[in-house]
């Protein structure tokens, strides 16, 4: 199904680490080899030296399923949070008084390292090329792609008209959106979706100004530039056009935040209709187009099932068509072909998915026929549609390839790559009878390259190479692929990013990365942010533990529900091999992770604190057992598959108590926390790291820091702008080389300079 921009309403969107994927450089090397055990940090000294502030206490006696828990924090949670979302200012003064409180003892902490993290700043500025520009799609007589203006915060989406007999541009261009116009005096700005029309005379987009992620939906005609609807401002940024360039079918969320119906309007606005309303809280809804778009497609779906009706798309006032009913465990995916349909799914005990087709006529499950068989241990990962071809994405033992099937003569064939570690992406673009596809290829040292690939004459031509400004050269960087040996005898793969001069005798400082959750899977790529670490000596690693799906959908089942606390032990396991191995030691390590990442971090420093020197925990899922029993929460009941229902279930809550990194906070030494949020976040509300950093600042037994950073104008992605993101990335960086004990003689010499 075509999603181009799509909003994905999960704790899944990974902040500071997936946030910026353009470019990256070396800098000259900044080399500290001195364990945070043997450095005397001055900085960490000055730092608890300072008043932290200390939260008023207000305990409540929660009794449920049998268990009864006090929480002296609960308070924090305004009563009208859903207000909240939507309207910042409303929030309580009492509340509003402890954030403020936690963010000016933050930047007492860090105060020394602003000139450090405005160095680092510049660096990963540096490193992206401002006036960048996507490699332009083609779709009739126009070429369609987004770009960047030197200094600009946010994208333009543009157009230029091309040659129909050769393809090459034949105008000028045409700015449909200008985003940095659009923020205009906005402090947060996201685009949802944005989709031209089908005659190419009008520009649909979506836009969130409070990071609520609730959208507004405009109009705009592109001749005149004029705006001529705005349909809602309760979309979850999600729609797309039928075929008579009339109609647009887009997505609402309700006051808890959920997608759940589907509407049908004009451009033009007037009355919405109601098309699908979703009654099962556990279900999300979402819309798109098939790969031929020919039809309109819309997906309701919980985490372990789903279903999809379809409606043709050249009868906009037509009755969606239902292809499967939802089945308990049974998930597929559609992809529309010439003369059938192809799902990627799960049914039939396919673990790791397979691939079957149907006749469009009759698609439903009966007709079912199985095209690629299932392979135990080989994700079927993504499938894509064309007029003659069927490519899929696959993933094997944490590595992932493409492969390229012929309809007419059945012979596939495999796109080969050679690194030890790498990343692939793929996109058939808006045109669909074409021997064209486009796939990117990154590895943690080598900077994305975007080539189109003739599938017919299987010749790749090189279309874009990542362009890094300040220079970059991938061998100043070593990347490695190591097995950890898990708790229970499995092997954890780990990605391993570090500067050539390094030494890898147990003396550098680690950063571990981690996520382990919902099947997402990080990818080995490029990313410009942690070049700032390897660069000062310090080993970027990457844990793709159980809960993702880097091994296999098996490996997802294996790290979640009653089975979740492997995910937290396979981070703690790759801790301890990467110090057996050399590439740091137990102690000098800082876990980053977000969102549920967050929540992984909080509980691996729970399960071995002192493995670790510091913590990041950003925007983290960290009080599972209040989220998981309270069902108004967007993302409460949808979630009941991933971490069970503590509600109703006593072995539920068991499990999830063992692990709940609010619940668990002991009185013994923790290493140094850093968390943030994001005041308008409905994924996970603001609430949830102001009350951890709470907590553990009373319980800890030692004197390391416990900071707290509340964007009071963002959501869950933070800062919206391109740079305004990276500041935060700088304040991460800071913290974890403070912590680490690689800031101070940097600070230093800033200073002396």
């Amino acid at each position: 199904m075509k999603h181009r921009l799509s909003t994905t309403m999960l704790r899944g969107v990974v902040t500071g680490f997936a946030a910026v994927t353009l470019a990256a450089c070396s800098q000259e090397t900044s080399m500290n080899s001195e364990t945070p055990q043997t450095a005397s940090s001055a900085l960490i000294e000055r730092a608890r030296g300072l008043e932290a502030p200390q939260v008023e206490q207000r305990p409540v006696t929660i009794e449920q399923v049998g268990f009864t828990r006090v929480d002296e924090f609960q308070w924090i949670k305004d009563e009208n949070w859903q207000q909240v979302m939507r309207e910042p200012e409303a929030l309580q003064e009492d509340i509003r008084a402890v954030l403020d409180a936690e963010n000016s003892y933050l930047d007492a902490v860090m105060e020394p390292t602003e000139a450090l993290q405005e160095r680092i700043f510049q660096e990963i500025r540096g490193r992206i090329k401002e006036d960048d520009s996507s490699v332009p799609q083609p779709h009739g007589n126009y070429e369609y792609f987004t770009r960047y203006r030197e200094g600009g915060q946010y994208p333009v989406f543009s157009r230029r008209p091309i040659d129909p007999e050769t393809g090459e541009p034949a105008g000028e261009e045409e700015i449909l959106i200008d985003g940095d116009a659009e923020a205009g005096d906005f402090d947060y700005l996201d685009f949802g979706n944005v989709e031209h029309s089908p005659n190419h005379e009008f520009v649909a987009y979506a836009v969130d100004t409070r990071g609520s992620e609730y959208y507004e939906i405009i109009i705009r005609e592109v001749a005149t530039g004029a705006v001529i609807a705005t349909l809602t401002d309760e979309s979850t940024g999600d729609f797309v056009w039928a075929n008579d360039s009339s109609t647009l079918y887009w997505v609402w969320r309700d006051d808890n935040g959920r997608s759940k119906r589907v509407y049908r309007q004009n451009r033009n606005g007037g009355t919405s209709e109601l098309i699908y309303d979703e009654e099962d809280p556990g279900f999300f809804v979402s819309v798109g187009s098939s790969d031929g778009e020919n039809y309109i497609v819309i997906n309701a779906g919980g985490h372990t099932s789903n279903e999809i009706r379809v409606i043709d798309a050249a009868d906009p006032a037509g009755e969606p068509t239902l292809i499967a009913a939802r089945e308990e465990g049974v998930e597929y995916y559609l992809t529309e072909a010439t003369d059938r349909f192809y799902f990627r799914t799960n049914a039939d005990g396919a673990v790791d998915f397979k691939i079957v087709s149907a006749p469009l006529d009759n698609p439903g499950r009966e007709n079912w026929e199985d095209f690629v068989a299932h392979r135990p241990g080989v994700l079927v990962n993504g499938v894509i549609g064309f007029e003659d071809w069927l490519v899929r994405s696959e993933r094997e033992n944490a590595l992932p390839r493409i492969v390229v099937h012929e309809y007419a003569t059945g012979e596939e064939h495999e796109i080969a790559f050679e690194e030890e570690a790498y990343s692939l992406g793929m996109s058939g673009g808006y045109e669909f009878a074409v021997d064209r596809l486009r796939f990117s290829y990154e590895s943690p040292s080598t900077p994305e390259e975007t080539y189109d690939y003739n599938m017919r004459s299987r010749e790749r031509v090189l279309r874009k190479r990542q362009e890094v400004p300040s220079g970059h050269n991938p061998d100043d960087y070593v990347v490695r692929r190591i097995m950890a040996p898990g708790h229970d005898g499995v092997e954890i793969p780990v990605t391993i990013l570090h500067h050539r001069d390094t030494p890898i005798d147990g003396s550098a400082p680690l950063m571990l990365y981690g996520y382990g959750s919902y099947g997402i899977t990080i990818p080995a790529s490029f990313r410009v942010t942690p070049l700032s670490l390897a660069d000062r000596g310090m080993v970027y690693a990457i844990a793709h533990i159980r809960g993702s799906m880097a091994r296999g959908y098996q490996w997802y089942l294996d790290g979640k529900l009653e089975l979740k606390m492997n995910t937290f032990r396979d981070f703690v396991s790759a801790g301890e091999a990467l110090a057996a191995e050399g590439y740091t030691s137990r102690g000098n390590i800082v876990a980053y992770g977000g969102s549920a990442g967050g929540l992984l971090v909080g509980a691996a420093v729970n399960l071995q604190p002192d493995l670790f020197a510091g913590a990041i925990a950003a925007v983290p899922f960290v009080d599972v057992i209040n989220t998981m029993s309270d069902a108004e929460l967007p993302l409460t009941p949808p979630e009941w598959p991933e971490w069970g229902n503590p509600i109703e279930s006593a072995e539920d809550y068991q499990t999830m108590i063992e692990y709940s990194p609010y619940d668990q906070i002991t009185e013994t030494a923790y290493p140094h926390i850093l968390a943030t949020g994001g005041l308008t976040d409905p994924r996970v509300t603001y609430w949830e790291p102001t009350k951890y950093v709470a907590r553990m600042r009373d319980r800890r037994t030692d004197d390391g820091l416990t900071l707290l950073k509340m964007n009071m104008g963002a959501g869950h992605g933070g800062a919206s702008g391109r740079f305004d993101s990276l500041r935060e990335t700088a304040l991460n960086w800071a913290f974890a080389l403070m912590v680490t004990g690689l800031a101070d003689g940097e600070v230093e010499d800033i200073a002396a300079e």
